[in-house]
């Protein structure tokens, strides 16, 4: 054991702001400064205890600098034997940096490479290369704009942004990362070409599905509720059909009659996109619209009627359906109806009731080129649009009704 009155001992650098450790020959640890305490605990190390025989054998017989890895970080361990003082010094260094920059990933299977502060490209490891040749950068010449740019702001802002970029039919996300005791930023790139077209397919996926369901019950759908089945106790309903369809059918070729729907419900699907309500569904030649759910709208009575003489005076306007002298009969009712899905492969999300009943009967009774209406809704549209009294029509299934013909807003 070394006397404390030896000057080695007196003047040690205990400020050092690097390890210092040493040991003495019959293996004790004799002294640690405050930076060693990482290394102590990483290593099983005591200051008044020996040394672990793999490391003692290590410290003591070792012709140059030995690596230790404390976490993320490595230290460079010099052992300098004092023969003569019966004990070694052991000096560590922290060259983590230094690591990471002579055991650059060269085989790292994603891409890496990086740039200078005044943003040239320095260095550009294998799976970076087919990356580096699409966005036009050369080892030597900076990286060209935007990436460059992109690349530097990103990192400065130090919270792990990505910056996406494509390249030869591929797409990255780039991770810059300043590295400032070497002036320069490492730029880490992975291929999410895979997630953005899974990402792309869900989203078609989405569309399909809300081409079939009004978009609230797509989502719960898609949150797994299995059954879905609501009561609505105000809504409104609005049917509209081709008059005379089925002789309009059997005189035109296939593909004219499909470009005759096709052309006049796209017109239908436009105006129900800019008015709120929710198309359900086509049948043939008929158009089903419900207005007040599934989301509840106060208005939506006022909605429809809106929508009815918008189509009315679509259907007029249409060049195809004009010159094939198409019309539409109209019918709208208001009242509760039950809603649902059903079925498990190709569902449908349909409403049932007798406002649906209703509402299809004021359309098959109906007058060509006009709106037919029943009582409860003539009842609360009346302060708002004009309409006239069409008379008594039997309705199937309810006898005499009193019906009324939507005419203009008031």
């Amino acid at each position: 054991m070394v006397s404390h009155a030896d000057p080695q001992t007196e003047y040690f650098p205990g400020a050092n702001p690097h390890p210092v450790m040493r040991v003495a020959d019959d293996g004790g640890l004799i002294y640690a400064n405050a930076a060693s305490q990482p290394l102590l605990e990483a290593l099983g190390l005591v200051v008044g205890r020996p040394v672990p025989p793999e490391w003692l054998e290590r410290l003591l017989t070792a012709d140059g600098p030995i690596e230790a890895r404390v976490g993320p970080r490595t230290f460079e361990l010099l052992p300098v034997r004092l023969s003569d003082l019966g004990f070694t010094n052991v000096y560590g260094t922290d060259v983590s940096a230094q690591r990471a920059i002579t055991k650059f990933p060269d085989q790292n299977p994603n891409p890496v490479f990086r740039i200078s502060m005044d943003g040239v490209l320095v260095y550009v490891n294998p799976a970076a290369e087919a990356l580096i040749s699409g966005l036009g950068g050369t080892i030597g010449q900076p990286l060209p704009e935007p990436w460059r740019g992109d690349l530097q702001d990103a990192a400065r802002e130090g919270r792990r942004r990505s910056v996406h970029a494509q390249s030869v039919g591929r797409e990255y996300a780039l991770l810059a990362v300043d590295v400032p005791e070497f002036a320069f930023t490492n730029v880490y790139g992975t291929d999410i070409t895979a997630q953005r077209q899974l990402e792309a397919l869900n989203r078609q996926n989405v569309e399909l599905l809300l081409n079939i369901l009004p978009e609230p019950i797509a989502d719960r759908l898609r949150a797994g509720e299995e059954l879905i089945a609501d009561r609505h106790d105000d809504v409104s309903l609005l049917f509209a059909d081709i008059v005379g369809f089925t002789d309009l059918s059997s005189a035109m070729d296939p593909s004219e009659l499909v470009t005759l729907l096709n052309e006049v419900f796209s017109v239908f699907d436009r105006l129900v996109d800019a008015s709120g309500l929710e198309k359900v569904k086509t049948i043939g030649d008929a158009y089903m619209i419900v207005g007040g759910m599934p989301v509840w709208q106060p208005d939506h009575l006022e909605r429809m009627a809106d929508l009815a003489l918008d189509i009315a005076d679509a259907v007029r306007d249409n060049d195809v359906a004009g010159r094939l002298g198409v019309d539409f009969r109209i019918g709208i009712h208001t009242g509760p109806v039950v809603a649902g899905v059903i079925g498990t492969k190709k569902f449908i999300y349909d409403v049932w009731g007798d406002t649906v009943n209703l509402a299809s009967r004021m359309e098959s009774t109906g007058v060509a080129g006009r709106v037919q209406v029943t009582p409860a809704v003539e009842h609360r549209l009346r302060e708002r649009f004009r309409l006239e009294p069409r008379g008594e029509v039997e309705i199937k299934g309810k006898g005499p009704m009193e019906t009324y013909f939507l005419v203009g807003r008031a």
